[in-house]
């Protein structure tokens, strides 16, 4: 089976991602338009109770399957790889027959928890999901495990657009019924995905077990690992990573509950501050989805291939990866932090017209998710290295000043929403620097402050000139905002990329990790950027 490096996995993760937030973000558009804010508010309230359910049975086994995986490949035990995925496919069935059966018994006590009764249909279309998506990602897991993302990736891809398809179709089939059945149909959308994705897997598995059959063959007793050793350490690696991963999508519905009372408290009225929020939750967040694919694909890449130093015990191997996994995330987290800050008034223009002032609250959002790039890599690196519980606690921390800042801020009627934006970024930054500190001591590392802070900086204010200065040209020569914004972003991502070259913010080893970055390279040194 092939296997890929870490910045190709991370890369292949990536892209599936983008097609994944590009698909989900056109999908979201015209669906609005077709179901109304109203049928969006159904739909947004049965997926943040999914999005924990989901965190809860898919995000920590999936990991701890890789990492087990990865594990007894590097130990020359293949069978005992697939058997570590064979027992956990069979733990992951149960969690999801569990999940799925308790949503759809308990979707009647929620909606009335919620005091929104016509999200019912919407909760009750998501609950198949919960069956599916943990099946799928045992699969996910065991591919990460091998270091081969291309079928995480092509699973992804089929997901989305069995659930873009099938959502889309029964929300315009089912609008004259009601706007809560449209919304319902459109919820049915991640069901409906979860099983083309699992499908797609699934026979991407058969293909490769083929070829794989004779290394997969049962390992001799001797080496064999028992089934209660194999799920203790599963459980024991995941535990951790689904409390970890659980916070955010808690955080996202104690927020729910939290920042509407409180702007309603600052004078606003229900609807207002319903509105308010889904700017926040439904379009801000879902802009910093985009980037977010790319540091998201790094830390699930980051663990399998550091686990993978930790078993031959090559410690110099480990300290490269965390090194460059680190700043890899902040060559991300940095540019793209700059350019949602610097265009969020044209972002926002360009996709929701009608919400026009939405663009203040991106402005604010956008300056923490570098800090959720440091997390999110830094969360990769210690489960990487066994100690998958440090980044729990950190977010744990970050959550707890998170919400003080969002409670005492939203409720200042001349700050409103953007105080629960400012909140989730004081969160970030708290956890981020917590992460970094445990990366340090843990590992013994630190990353070089020019090469890795100072140098992409530099690049960056550069690209937000540059951006700012594009998107004003064009504006002024053709009069359309989405002509500027799409080549201020063009320019700006390719201006940022030139700099970093220029002076040496990344190095030519460090782009020949990169699928095409040898070419890259080559031609780079051709013309005297990087020394031959």
């Amino acid at each position: 089976m092939q296997k890929h490096s870490l910045l190709k996995g991370t890369l292949i993760l990536g892209i599936a991602g983008v097609i994944v937030k590009v698909i989900g973000a056109i999908y979201r558009i015209p669906l609005a338009n077709i179901i109304t804010s109203e049928g969006m508010g159904y739909y947004g309230s049965a997926y943040p109770i999914y999005g924990f359910l989901i965190a809860i049975s898919t995000t920590g086994l999936p990991t701890a399957i890789s990492k087990l995986v990865s594990e007894k490949t590097a130990l020359g035990l293949p069978g005992e790889a697939h058997r570590v995925f064979r027992i956990s496919f069979v733990t992951l069935f149960v969690v999801g027959l569990v999940s799925s059966t308790a949503l759809f018994a308990g979707s009647k006590y929620l909606v009335g928890l919620l005091q929104n009764p016509k999200a019912y249909y919407s909760m009750i279309a998501v609950a198949p999901a919960l069956f599916f998506v943990p099946l799928m990602s045992a699969f996910r897991g065991y591919f990460q495990g091998l270091q081969n993302m291309a079928p995480t990736a092509l699973s992804q891809v089929f997901e989305q657009l069995g659930r873009v398809a099938v959502g889309f179709a029964l929300a315009i089939v089912l609008v004259p019924r009601g706007l809560e059945y449209a919304a319902a149909g459109a919820s049915f959308g991640a069901s409906s995905g979860a099983v083309a994705g699992l499908i797609a897997i699934y026979i991407i598995y058969i293909i490769y077990r083929k070829r794989m059959l004779p290394d997969i063959q049962e390992a001799p007793a001797n080496v064999r690992e028992p089934v209660k050793s194999i799920l203790y350490r599963l459980f024991a690696i995941a535990i951790p990573i689904t409390l970890g991963t659980s916070v955010m999508p808690l955080m996202t519905l104690i927020d729910l509950s939290i920042v509407v009372r409180r702007l309603q408290f600052a004078g606003f009225s229900i609807d207002q501050s319903n509105s308010m929020y889904g700017q926040l939750s439904q379009m801000a967040a879902t802009l910093i989805n985009f980037p977010q694919v790319i540091t998201v694909a790094l830390a699930a890449s980051l663990v399998p291939a550091i686990s993978e130093s930790v078993a031959r015990r090559d410690s110099d191997g480990m300290r490269k990866k965390v090194v460059l996994g680190m700043k890899t995330g902040i060559l991300v987290g940095l540019p793209a932090s700059a350019g949602l800050f610097v265009l969020a008034k044209p972002i926002i223009l360009m996709l929701y017209p009608r919400e026009p002032e939405t663009w203040m609250v991106l402005q604010v959002l956008a300056l923490g998710f570098v800090f959720l790039a440091v997390i999110q890599t830094a969360t990769g690196i210690l489960q990487g290295v066994g100690k998958p519980i440090i980044p729990v606690k950190n977010l744990l921390v970050g959550s707890v000043f998170k919400l003080a800042t969002s409670y005492f801020l939203t409720g200042i009627a001349a700050i409103n929403i953007k105080g629960a934006a400012l909140g989730t970024v004081i969160g970030y930054l708290v956890a981020s620097l917590l992460n970094y500190i445990a990366v340090k001591r843990e590992i013994g590392i630190a990353i070089g402050f020019v090469d890795s802070i100072v140098k992409p900086v530099v690049a960056t204010l550069v690209m937000a000139v540059s951006a700012v200065a594009v998107y004003r040209g064009m504006f002024g020569m053709t009069g359309s905002n989405t002509l500027a914004t799409l080549a201020a972003v063009t320019a700006g991502a390719a201006l940022y990329g030139a700099v970093l070259v220029l002076i040496g913010g990344i190095t030519a080893s460090e782009l020949e990790l990169i699928p095409g970055g040898k070419r890259i390279s080559a031609f780079l040194r051709k013309i005297g950027l990087f020394k031959k």
